[in-house]
């Protein structure tokens, strides 16, 4: 058989070379302008043989060696007819799966099923698809399945455009198409007509079309309908009238033509502002403004608000990134705020502003050195006047930090490193600023003046080191009024602190550590001050402030102790808990520091000649030299302890791991002059139920009574007739978290944007960012969708906190609240949530807030209400997810009551 098909295609080759050889005499006969014999065999024999109805006959190349030797061996050859150039630039390749058939009279070959057809660039698999030779082109469509169903759609590429047609008819000369319910997608906008026309590879015209970003093309949500338009891939579409559509029905919401960006990268364009209204400020346009696009790395927005009675407030966010170097945002806030009218009694007028910077700098970029920032300063009130949404969870938080730092290493040997940093804390309730402008940081690897660099260093002398390092800062404290103002730099504090510790350490009978030390210090000051004796007349001493600089020299000298006690307790292996391990580490501390009386003098403190001592550097930043000395030891003793626990996994070998207590420690200190100790201070901490239940405590005790008066006495307070310690303080804080995925943390809002918490247990900021959700999460929620019934996602967030004080015989609870924030999916398009707290001192509800969000597919849906208190607001939204177009949205705001001060 296999030799049967070889003689039967030579026979075919002849007889259809035969045929296209007599073809061809007669057609030059008729006309001059005829192609040569070579383009016209090469074009008949690949229309003809190229493909039948099941295989390919024979390949190209092999199809036009054939050609090329017959015309070789051809005497007309050498025609003197001039050559047509052919208006194909490549081969056109086609197949199907049931059958080809080609028309010599039509000059068309039809496919069937599963059929495709390349040519250059384009690429087009249909149901159908007929080639028309002559014409140069190609028609694909649909075709029927045994139920009747149109399948096999029409999907036509080229370069990486993406169209799915219901039918095409294309030039593949001109590259021009006449296209049918055409449906692409443009980044995330799809664009679906009626009939477009191709005009070329850059330019379609469009009828009857629609764009939208919902999921379902053939069904969406909501639509913008375009009666005419020209439309350039990747680029634009500029339309004529233009309205919207939601759930098939029309909208008021129209525009006689329209422009509509399809760019996948970033553009400068307008952003549209929101409308509504404040109780005490009138009519407001919210967040209008522009986007610029400054370049690859940087972007800037510049949004506006006005209001009817002359507030307004402007704000300005960029973002910029650099692959491989840094990364940042920098935000500025700022508002005029105007309450009531010019004349009447209760008007006022305030400005606020804010300044949030971040930046983090790439490791990779450079080794030694390394710059960040983290900055969220401004006015203290601009939390509590602010109305805008995003700052309403955070009015609680009565703390601005901020940090700017920049660190570099010098690696010869010893090696430096060198920082500068410019911090600043704000307290928005008492409005005083503590800032440092800036810190100077230098260090000096520590140095092992015995030992050669590399080898082990055993015992006291070869453990001897020191180093050296540097610290100066500039600091003020200020308050909001004075914030940069002359008075405050006037009242800037300065100086340098050098520091040279010596040390060493060795073993003592193996397994207790001992160590040495002793530490110089130097500090220099710009600024000292003088006492002047009493003066008669005006009854008062005067205290000068002398500028220039000064200097003194302390140093100290001590030593340390301490070993690690492991202890196990043993119950047996039969028993539910197996064992308990006890770890202790205490240590034992000695310190010495002379008394520096050379640095002090004294001045007449009254009319009765009172003489008072005091030193020139008192006021210092880094304090002032002693007057006394100073003796004392002090003690420690941290403690963990751990459990093994039988497992009740019935396959495991080893027993469970738990800890009890990750740590409590016990600290004191006695005094060798004045023979007094100290309160001990003791601290611990502790996770239970899988690390999600936090608890932390600590207290203070003090050995000694206090009289009646309440002053501390010297004397124990057990041979006072008490208990061995008197318990002074104490404080409880505990954290619970935990949701319905196996108690795995679930994901919460994010207010950090704002300057807030990273969690919503203070309620959560509106989040009216329409952008859309990740596709894997919503085919994942899709298949989550019929468990909802039986389990319902949720997370549940506590937080509690209780102190207590005991001085002069007065105790008292200092603070006790407990706050509680939660959320649940009740389907997967419906979340609610809550944030409230009670405090049970005060006998009151703390911040409250309700919140519910629901998934419109293609829109967003939220509201956020605070129900009660002096905050009492609310907020609505809904909005586009698509960034496109998150203009589309509509806002309602009831802003706070303004609270008179």
């Amino acid at each position: 058989m296999q030799i049967n098909k070889k003689y039967i295609t030579i026979v075919i080759l002849i007889l259809v070379g035969s045929g296209l050889f007599w073809q061809y005499n007669s057609f030059a006969k008729k006309t001059a302008k005829r192609a040569s014999l070579y383009t016209f065999l090469q074009e008949m024999v690949r229309d003809t043989i190229h493909k039948d109805s099941f295989k390919q006959v024979l390949p190209v190349s092999v199809t036009d060696s054939i050609v090329r030797d017959t015309i070789a061996k051809d005497s007309l050859s050498t025609d003197t007819i001039p050559k047509r150039t052919s208006p194909l630039v490549d081969i056109v390749n086609y197949r199907a799966k049931d059958c080809v058939s080609i028309s010599r009279k039509t000059k068309e070959i039809t496919m069937y099923n599963q059929t495709q057809v390349t040519y250059t660039d384009t690429d087009l698999t249909a149901g159908i698809n007929v080639i028309n030779y002559d014409k140069t082109e190609v028609y694909a469509g649909r075709i029927k399945d045994s139920l009747g169903d149109y399948t096999q759609i029409p999907v036509f590429k080229q370069a990486d455009q993406v169209i799915e047609p219901d039918s095409i008819r294309f030039n593949y000369k001109t590259k021009r198409a006449i296209i049918r319910n055409s449906y692409t997608d443009q980044g995330e906008n799809k664009v679906k007509a009626s009939l477009v026309k191709k005009e070329n590879d850059s330019t379609y015209f469009m009828k009857n079309g629609i764009i939208t970003t919902a999921e379902d093309i053939d069904d969406p949500d909501y639509y913008i309908r375009v009666r005419k338009a020209k439309f350039v891939p990747k680029k634009k579409i500029v339309a004529g009238l233009s309205n919207m559509y939601i759930a098939d029905v029309p909208t008021p919401i129209a525009l006689p033509f329209a422009y509509y960006p399809m760019t996948d990268s970033r553009t400068s364009g307008l952003l549209f502002p929101t409308f509504g209204e404040v109780n005490d400020r009138g009519y407001y346009l919210q967040n209008g403004g522009y986007y610029f696009v400054i370049n690859d790395y940087v972007d800037l927005t510049v949004t506006a608000d006005y209001y009817t009675n002359g507030s307004y407030g402007v704000r300005t966010a960029s973002v910029y990134r650099k692959r491989y170097k840094y990364s940042g945002n920098f935000n500025l806030r700022y508002e005029n705020l105007i309450y009531s009218q010019k004349g009447f009694p209760d008007y006022s007028r305030s400005s606020i502003y804010n300044i949030q910077w971040s930046h983090s700098q790439d490791s990779k970029s450079s080794p030694l050195s390394s710059f960040s920032a983290s900055v969220n300063l401004g006015s203290s009130s601009y939390y509590k006047d602010s109305y805008n949404q995003l700052n309403s969870s955070n009015f609680i938080n009565n703390t601005l930090s901020s940090s700017i730092s920049y660190s570099r290493t010098f690696p010869a040997y010893p090696s430096v490193n060198l920082s500068a940093t410019a911090s600043h804390s704000q307290n928005t309730n008492t409005q005083r600023i503590e800032m440092t402008l800036p810190a100077l940081r230098a260090s000096m690897e520590r140095i092992y003046p015995f030992v050669k660099r590399g080898q082990a260093k055993k015992g006291l002398i070869q453990n001897i080191n020191f180093q050296y390092s540097m610290q100066a800062d500039n600091r003020y404290s200020t308050n909001d009024n004075e914030f940069f103002t002359k008075t405050m730099f006037d009242k800037g504090v300065n100086g340098f602190r050098h520091s040279i510790p010596i040390s060493t350490n060795f073993k003592v009978l193996k397994f207790v550590s001992f160590s040495i030390n002793s530490s110089l210090n130097e500090v220099w000051q710009f600024k000292t001050i003088r006492y002047r004796d009493y003066d008669a007349v005006s009854g008062a001493v005067y205290k000068d402030t002398i500028r220039g600089f000064d200097r003194f020299l302390t140093y100290n000298a001590g030593a340390s102790m301490g070993t690690t006690i492991y202890g196990t307790f043993d119950f047996g292996a039969d028993k539910k808990i197996q064992a308990i391990r006890h770890v202790m580490r205490p240590s034992v501390s000695y310190g010495y520091t002379p008394s520096f009386d050379n640095y002090y003098d004294y001045y007449i403190a009254d009319a009765f000649g009172t003489r008072k001592e005091y030193t020139r550097f008192e006021g210092g930043l880094y304090g002032s030299p002693g007057l006394s000395e100073s003796n004392s030891m002090s003690f420690s003793l941290s403690n963990t302890f751990e459990a093994k626990v039988r497992s009740k996994d019935s396959t495991a070998t080893e027993p469970k791991k738990i800890m009890l207590l990750n740590s409590l420690n016990f600290s004191s200190s006695y005094n060798l002059i004045t023979k007094v100790f100290s309160p001990v201070s003791m601290t611990g901490g502790t996770q239970l139920f899988d690390n999600k239940l936090g608890v932390n405590f600590g207290a203070t005790l003090d050995p000694y009574a206090i009289d009646n008066n309440g002053t501390q006495i010297k004397r124990f307070n057990i041979a006072n007739g008490g208990s061995l310690f008197r318990l002074t303080n104490a404080n409880l804080t505990m954290n619970y978290a935990f949701s319905s995925k196996n108690f795995k943390e679930s994901p919460s809002s994010d207010n950090r944007q704002s300057g807030g918490r990273s969690d919503d247990l203070f309620g959560s900021s509106l989040n009216t960012n329409t952008q859309q959700e990740n596709p894997k999460e919503n085919s994942e929620k899709e298949q989550e969708t019929k468990y909802y019934y039986a389990s319902m996602p949720w997370d549940i967030r506590f937080a509690y906190s209780l102190s207590y004080s005991n001085s002069n015989r007065n105790p008292m609870i200092s603070t006790n609240s407990l706050m509680v924030s939660g959320n649940i999916d009740l389907t997967p398009k419906w979340r609610i949530g809550a944030s409230t707290g009670y405090d049970f001192k005060d006998k009151g509800v703390t911040y409250t807030q309700l919140r519910f969000e629901r998934d419109l597919g293609s829109f967003r849906m939220s509201f956020n209400i605070t129900p009660i208190g002096y905050r009492n607001s609310w907020n609505f939204f809904i909005g586009i997810k698509a960034s496109m177009l998150s203009d589309l949205k509509w806002d309602k705001t009831k802003a706070p009551d303004r609270q008179l001060r």
